[in-house]
């Protein structure tokens, strides 16, 4: 197919393709063609100029919430139950063109002085790509579908993320301004549940939401993103998740929201949960709610901030652990474990429990507590089984 004089001075000009150009291109065949090859000559070309090529039909599948592309050239899908292996493969050139590209429109550099790459695509989608010899064989790409709309704590509930009986435990804990962090491992539903959270914020309450890459979608009416920059290829231009909670102190927040504590933020984050910012949250990688007070030590060095220090700004900073986790077929909220101070000391205290649909939910000895915490009687959940304390 030949550009017209008109397209090859975009090219010459530097000017990248849009929508209207791609369309442009594909009706100069419609003599040859027809009108409903034109049609599909402008999708095919807008999924490859565009799009993201041959990776676009499961972009677009309702429910796939990522995409993968492994060294070999496999494809990988995740539709909610773990990734599985579709009948596609790219070879390596094609692979590496793809992954340039979606670079590319995330407004990032990929090439061998700039081996990887983490942004946003247009779509939403998060984009992170990355090139041999840093991985073996070919590029692997791997895209995080955001959900087409916000998702709802009531819909949450209807797919068994969590027990019927828990949903006005988790209301409360945003209705009294309890600061809370929801932990779990990679793709369990960390920032899926904590949206759905923040939907449930008062309307007249002002978010100020930090995050390295935007993943959260949220259904509320007054949100102020901050979205990190990472340095150009001078090696300037960063702009970190420490700058902009810092910023963020100083924008009026009613609330702060980290979208993920990883890193030396973690020090301005506990500053303003002590400082009057109540009802502050964000996620947290961790294996179980245990662990959440040894990865904020661990993020504390970062920052310079001694374990001691770090474990003195949880205990009266940080209220409450969400934790969820990922099954072979289900996500789930896990446990909710109230932070209380023990001589001192913070400790992680179970208050529920649940191992998932077909299980009955159960109460900790963390329970009585947070149930006075969030002015609920203690009696809420029922006689469900008790865990004993660890």
């Amino acid at each position: 197919m030949s550009l017209t004089p008109a397209m090859w001075q975009r090219v010459r000009e530097g000017v990248g393709p849009d929508g209207d150009a791609v369309a442009d291109v594909a009706s100069q065949e419609r003599g040859a063609l027809g009108a409903h090859r034109v049609a599909e000559t402008r999708s095919a070309l807008a999924a490859r100029v565009l799009g993201a090529g041959p990776l676009d039909p499961w972009l677009a599948e309702p429910g796939v919430t990522d995409v993968a592309v492994n060294g070999d050239g496999r494809v990988w899908v995740d539709r909610g139950q773990g990734m599985e292996c579709v009948d596609e493969r790219l070879d390596l050139d094609e692979a590496r063109g793809l992954a340039v590209r979606l670079a590319g429109l995330a407004g990032r550099r990929l090439d061998e002085a700039s081996p990887w790459v983490d942004g946003q695509l247009p779509s939403g989608a998060r984009l992170h790509a990355m090139l041999p010899p840093l991985v073996a064989g070919g590029p692997h790409i791997t895209i995080r579908v955001p959900p087409s709309r916000p998702v709802s704590l009531d819909e949450l509930c209807v797919n068994s993320m969590f027990p019927p009986e828990w949903e006005p435990v988790l209301r409360a804990v945003v209705a009294q301004r309890l600061a809370f962090v929801v932990s779990g491992g990679t793709g369990a539903g960390k920032t899926t549940l904590l949206s759905a959270l923040l939907g449930c914020i008062e309307p007249l309450d002002r978010l100020l939401v930090v995050e390295d890459v935007r993943e959260l979608s949220i259904d509320h009416p007054h949100v102020v993103r901050l979205e990190a920059r990472p340095a150009n290829v001078e090696g300037v231009g960063e702009v970190t998740l420490t700058t902009l909670v810092r910023q963020a102190l100083r924008m009026r927040p009613d609330r702060i929201v980290v979208g993920e504590v990883r890193g030396a933020e973690v020090r301005e984050l506990l500053a303003a949960l002590n400082t009057g910012h109540e009802g502050g949250c964000g996620t947290v990688h961790a294996n179980a709610p245990d662990d959440v007070l040894a990865r904020f030590e661990a993020l504390g060095a970062l920052a310079g901030m001694a374990p001691e220090a770090v474990r003195a700004q949880v205990a009266a900073a940080v209220d409450l652990v969400v934790h969820v986790a990922r099954g072979a077929r289900v996500r789930r909220v896990a446990s909710v474990a109230a932070i209380v101070r023990r001589g001192g000391a913070p400790q992680v205290v179970c208050a529920l429990h649940w191992e998932g649909p077909g299980h009955l939910p159960q109460v900790g000895p963390g329970w009585p507590e947070l149930s006075a915490r969030l002015g609920l009687a203690p009696d809420l959940l029922g006689r469900p089984r008790v865990v004993e304390a660890s």
